[in-house]
């Protein structure tokens, strides 16, 4: 498979290494001196994006013109979600967004869900905690913001986020329900990024030759 990695920090240098152990080619990759959008993407099967949440939405939408696959890691321009569907639709493209593309964080969205099912009903007060690495741009990170939406959705009232940026953490979340008489929490620890390379790289396989607006979830069948 031929990629284009878009976003060359700790994460884009994990995913060509990781890609290049399973065989892939790395034909080219954009970083703020060489954006995405000066390279021809229809030379690759894939482009895999993790870019800026400023260069993000314009890689997104440069690929699906160009009719190029493109999985992207990169948040905070989820506002504009409905653009990319809708392009996506238009050009019957084939992407795919993750906040988080670890095996074991798509498993702990998914018991998060199944833990504010059984506890809504009970009275215990619901928080997520968040603990990053001190150059990760977006607070509160993308896992944060799904984790605080699933419970919401179950819960429907606000839940409070709490962030902290701390050294050379990778990422640490935590879902805590505490009452008068106890406390539950739930935590997932990142202990590297391979994870996070690995699944975006089996998302990338995955994706080329479909079409549609896909998650982790489609990839996982969760």
């Amino acid at each position: 498979m031929k990629i284009i990695i878009s976003g060359f920090g700790k994460m884009g240098k994990k995913i060509k290494a990781i890609a290049q152990m399973r065989g892939h080619s790395i034909i080219n990759i954009s970083d703020s001196k060489h954006p995405l959008t000066n390279l021809d993407v229809t030379k690759c099967d894939v482009v895999i994006d993790f870019s800026t949440p400023s260069t993000a939405l314009d890689n997104i939408l440069y690929s699906l013109i160009n009719n190029t696959p493109i999985v992207s890691g990169t948040t905070s321009w989820l506002s504009n979600i409905d653009k990319v569907k809708n392009l996506c639709l238009e050009k019957k493209g084939a992407f795919l967004y993750s906040a988080n593309f670890s095996l074991g964080m798509n498993i702990f969205f998914q018991i998060n869900k199944q833990i504010a099912e059984i506890m809504k009903s009970h009275e215990y007060k619901c928080e997520v905690n968040e603990v990053h690495h001190t150059n990760k741009i977006d607070s509160p990170s993308g896992t944060a913001l799904v984790l605080k939406e699933d419970i919401q959705k179950i819960y429907g009232q606000n839940i409070n986020i709490n962030s902290e940026r701390l050294n050379k953490t990778v990422g640490i979340h935590n879902i805590k329900y505490e009452s008068n008489i106890d406390e539950i929490i739930i935590t997932h620890i990142s202990k590297n990024r391979d994870g996070f390379a690995l699944g975006a790289i089996l998302a990338a396989e995955w994706i080329v030759g479909k079409t549609g607006f896909f998650t982790m979830k489609d990839v996982l069948k969760f």
